[in-house]
């Protein structure tokens, strides 16, 4: 069964996110033909492995919560319709909140000011399947989402 993940991140100045679920894979792109990546991921038993562009995401659950990397980033998740958690370090990070209600996910990464909400149609995912997919875009398509303290 087939099902799709369709939205937009950052409202009217941001970009349109389209994925495919098939069973436990998730494909799709964030972003337009000239200015998007592809996104692969999949879900397996212990967690979500694949990558956005040529970047790894690889995330586990562990105690309750997943936790991981988006490219460079660190990511922790928890909840299922209502998800809480943040991306990156404690200095340069982002805060990531959802909402589930019904097939609709509604969702802000970062402050209300300088951050990027969106807003998802599921299909039949769960919330927490589309707010991943709502910071994996944001990671591909915000140069700020690739800053690293390692430099």
């Amino acid at each position: 069964m087939e099902d799709l993940i369709k939205g937009r991140l950052g409202g009217a100045d941001g970009y349109d996110i389209r994925c495919t679920i098939d069973g436990d894979t998730i494909k799709g792109r964030a972003g337009g033909k000239l200015h998007g990546k592809d996104i692969n991921l999949e879900i397996t038993e212990r967690g979500v492995q694949g990558s956005v562009g040529a970047d790894p995401v690889k995330i586990e659950l562990q105690d309750g919560e997943l936790k991981g990397n988006v490219g460079a980033q660190k990511l922790t998740l928890r909840g299922v319709d209502r998800v809480t958690g943040f991306m990156g370090e404690p200095i340069i990070g982002w805060n990531v909140v959802a909402q589930q209600t019904g097939e609709r996910l509604t969702g802000q990464l970062g402050s209300t000011v300088l951050g990027r909400p969106f807003d998802l149609e599921l299909g039949s995912a769960p919330g927490w399947v589309g707010t991943l997919v709502a910071i994996v875009a944001f990671y591909a398509l915000e140069p700020r989402a690739n800053i690293t303290t390692s430099r």
